[in-house]
């Protein structure tokens, strides 16, 4: 069967019998559909009794919380391509619905964010003649539930169901009376959200089923990002706002959802009288812990703390950490394609010319020799800065005329340094330099790509820090950024110069920060681990690199 973009997997098992069932399920459902499945949770539910069910609210229990956990653990290890959704809007606690909401959840089908166009189910039919009764019932079920694609398909999924061992899971028999979940009236949490993943999925569901008006989340901006790995592949604020938006509006639509930016570790968490619950992984208990105490200072009763289980990442490598993070999904963006390569039609196609640049200290030239060593040309416009300082070139006679004859060494060179203190801090004479310095400089690099061309070289590397600031980015088709913290980066650059800690921080000052560079890249580097780890870094994006120029051969 054609795999289709978005599906509902309505699942039917009793609560019970589902943790062993969700992985086999899961499995089955990603073969057919490929970008987001939402998770549709009716217990009992008869597809086969030959009259048309109707849904109803499910009471929030224990158990329900901890199978959505498992659900999200199971889709990263087995799925992780998927976009899963727990879908909470028919699950209330009775208080809530004898407080005069109708019994029926969906009085009118649901918007979801993407339409669905196929619904699943791991309802088994005893008779197989029964397939076309059930799939017709679960059609029009879902139909009343969500705003569906006019040809909804419908598919029995018949995983291979494991034997239940109740011992060795804990699961509860069926006569047994689920544990209730306390709920609130208005929950809290925190955090930075990045590239929504199955454990902000978990925290963001069971927070959902705790509350029953108000939820609040306070994400993290601004100083509370400094620190952050790879922070500069951190998402935008606003659309990591976006993204909890719609991830809530489609999970629980008849909640109030308030989304603050958060600057320091509390926000509103503790001056909010209104507040009940805080949510929080078992890593940031101290946290819960620390908004309590200031709320006790500031004269608020203390929040009910609900703790959650870390969620493991079993793909997680040697660097990264175990638990599921967007630390780790954005250690694995480096290398790859983070934005597509501008119109460079304006460049013969060969050879491909990767513009490498960062700042002091990055290890962008230990990045350049490697993919040197891989076959690429190596351009080092440090190298050929050099050289249009030297007597002959039009350059040198240019500096003599516009600084004067006091910056040559008694050979008649150019003394760099010299010169470097008679621009140094001075806007208007550096500017006069770089405009002398910069086209000759980009001259002699046009002339090495024409020459590799000649030569049927098929990748050019133009190593330069300066590429963004010259504007040098017409010449290449690609621009890769290294990066690396700026006390890294100091520390580097104190060790390798012999400079002070405040002439490294200038010198990292004078150029273009990180965040400004990554804004103008397709692919990011970094050096900040082990040379093993940077080398499979250089790797795969040279690997991800002879595909682009071979669909662009094609193309």
């Amino acid at each position: 069967m054609s795999m289709f973009s978005t599906g509902i997997l309505v699942l039917t098992s009793p609560l019970h019998t589902l943790p062993l069932r969700i992985a086999p399920v899961l499995s089955s459902a990603s073969q057919l559909v490929e970008r987001t499945l939402y998770v549709h949770l009716h217990p009992g539910l008869n597809l086969g009794s030959g009259s048309q069910p109707r849904p109803v609210f499910i009471p929030p229990a224990v158990d329900l919380s901890t199978l959505i956990s498992r659900l999200y653990s199971n889709a990263a290890d087995i799925c992780s391509h998927l976009d899963i959704r727990v879908l909470l809007t028919n699950v209330r606690a009775q208080s809530a619905v004898c407080s005069g909401i109708p019994n029926c959840p969906f009085p009118t089908p649901q918007p979801l964010s993407h339409s669905p166009e196929v619904v699943l189910t791991d309802f088994a039919v005893q008779d197989p003649d029964q397939s076309h009764q059930v799939t017709q019932c679960l059609q029009k079920y879902t139909g009343h539930c969500y705003v569906c694609s006019p040809s909804l398909h419908s598919v029995l999924l018949h995983p291979q169901l494991m034997r239940l061992q109740e011992k060795e899971e804990g699961l509860k028999k069926p006569e047994e009376k689920a544990e209730p979940l306390e709920t609130y009236s208005d929950v809290v949490v925190g955090g930075t959200f990045d590239r929504l993943h199955g454990a902000h999925k978990t925290l963001l569901n069971i927070s959902c089923l705790l509350a029953n008006r108000r939820f609040l989340i306070g994400v993290c901006d601004q100083a509370m990002l400094k620190k952050k790995v790879l922070k500069e592949l951190i998402e935008p604020y606003s659309l990591r706002v976006q993204r909890l938006l719609e991830f809530l509006q489609d999970i629980k639509p008849s909640l109030q959802v308030e989304i603050v930016p958060l600057h320091d570790p509390f926000g509103a968490s503790v001056v909010d009288p209104l507040l009940q619950c805080i949510v929080f992984s078992e890593e940031t208990r101290k946290g819960g812990e620390a908004v309590n105490k200031k709320r006790i200072e500031n004269g608020l009763p203390v929040l009910v703390l609900h703790e959650i289980q870390l969620l493991k990442d079993a793909h997680h490598t040697e660097t990264e950490e175990e638990k599921i993070s967007s630390s780790s999904l954005r250690s694995r963006l480096l290398g790859t394609l983070l934005t597509p390569p501008k119109n460079t039609s304006h460049l013969p196609p060969l050879p491909y010319v990767i513009g490498l640049t960062g700042g002091s200290g990055s290890g962008k030239s230990s990045i350049a020799r490697q993919l040197e060593a891989l076959g690429a040309v190596r351009i080092d416009c440090d190298k050929l800065g050099h050289e249009v300082y030297e007597p002959g070139r039009a350059a040198y006679h240019r500096v003599l005329e516009e600084f004067g004859s006091d910056v040559l060494n008694e050979d008649k060179t150019i003394n760099r340094r010299a010169l470097g203190r008679k621009v140094f801090g001075k806007q208007e004479q550096l500017k006069a330099l770089t405009n002398i310095v910069w086209p000759e400089i980009a001259l002699l690099v046009e002339n090495t790509i024409s020459q590799a061309r000649e030569e049927g070289k098929q990748v050019c590397v133009v190593d330069a820090a300066v590429l963004l600031e010259a504007g040098w980015t017409d010449m290449v088709h690609e621009v890769w950024v290294t990066i690396i913290p700026e006390e890294e980066a100091v520390l580097r650059i104190t060790e390798r110069d012999g400079v002070t800690t405040d002439d490294a921080l200038r010198r990292l000052q004078s150029q273009w920060s990180n965040a400004k560079q990554v804004e103008h890249a397709n692919v990011v580097l970094s050096t900040l681990w082990e040379p093993e780890v940077t080398r499979k870094q250089v790797l795969k994006a040279w690997n991800l690199l002879q595909e682009r120029i071979l669909q662009t051969q094609d193309g």
